[in-house]
């Protein structure tokens, strides 16, 4: 048996409080302020470590860092996933089928805490230490982001993320942050996040969602990546994540370029044409988006009964 990679381990991510540690989720999750995330002096201290790997990482810049947050926290956040709760946004359509939740007045305790962790300047100062990108700015209001949850059957096609905040009409989109949310996650539940190559002709890197695994990695217009095989585990089960996205003011209007979804080599004429077609109505709708009070909330009232 091949033994398998060691992945890049991060304990400065962790915060080891005795008093953290020895609550269970759910006594966390009702703490009215949990304890923070990460220890960020050491998470500055082992950022040159993790710098040249992530610029030699293929397809394209990228680090994965096990055992990210404080395990407990982590936990109750897990807890914290509620689709039945208000403000769930259904994205369900030719490319992607998920719900996500990017209020913060909807998430649990823990969910604020990481976020504002993972937002907070010393962190972002860190992100721009290990990606080399300087100016990076945390978007408040998680535009496309937060949290995601992709049930059984749910999948999320392969794509280019959209480089152009949709209301901040100077800001470019720089960095990824993926945090998988999924306790005793096993492989045959499949749900990876796949990392294509720039002229998506294959695959070069699958990463099981795990407990506690984050994914760091820069947007560019061929960072092509996604979840195609979908998720195949068992009724209840759901692939429960965290996105956070890392902007830059460029000091002029960025041109709109929305999410660019992509055909994979072994789809047909028909899947290639529904894809390309979904593909123009969501960069129609990306214009409505920037240019109209219309936004995520009101459309998902359509897209939540198909």
């Amino acid at each position: 048996m091949t033994a398998r990679p060691r992945r890049p381990y991060c304990p400065a991510l962790r915060r080891r409080s005795r008093h953290l540690n020895s609550l269970r989720p759910s006594q966390l999750a009702a703490t009215a302020e949990p304890r923070p995330s990460l220890d960020l002096q050491a998470l500055r201290a082992v950022t040159p470590r993790l710098r040249p790997t992530f610029v030699a990482a293929e397809p394209f810049p990228h680090v994965v860092l096990d055992d990210f947050l404080d395990p407990a926290l982590a936990a109750a956040m897990a807890e914290e996933f509620d689709p039945s709760a208000p403000g769930w946004v259904f994205l369900h359509h030719v490319n992607e089928r998920k719900l996500i939740l990017n209020d913060l007045a909807g998430m649990g305790p823990a969910s604020r805490t990481a976020i504002a962790a993972l937002q907070s300047d010393a962190f972002v100062h860190a992100l721009e230490a290990l990606t080399g990108i300087a100016g990076l700015v945390a978007d408040p209001t998680l535009d496309g982001g937060g949290l995601a949850l992709t049930q059984p059957g749910g999948f999320l096609n392969v794509h280019a993320d959209f480089l152009a905040h949709s209301k901040h009409r100077t800001w470019s989109r720089q960095v990824n942050l993926i945090l998988f949310l999924n306790p005793d996650w096993q492989e045959s539940w499949q749900g990876r996040l796949e990392l294509w190559d720039r002229d998506v002709t294959r695959c070069v890197r699958r990463i099981l969602p795990v407990f506690n695994r984050c994914v760091i990695f820069h947007t560019s217009k061929t960072s092509f990546h996604g979840v195609p095989a979908g998720v195949a585990s068992p009724p209840g089960v759901p692939r429960k994540s965290l996105a956070l996205y890392y902007f830059r003011d460029e000091g002029r209007v960025c041109h709109l370029s929305p999410t660019r979804y992509v055909p994979l080599p072994d789809d047909g004429p028909l899947r290639r044409t529904a894809i390309r077609f979904d593909r123009a109505l969501l960069q129609a709708y990306a214009y409505v988006k920037r240019y109209t009070p219309i936004g995520d909330r009101l459309v998902s009232r359509i897209l939540r009964h198909f």
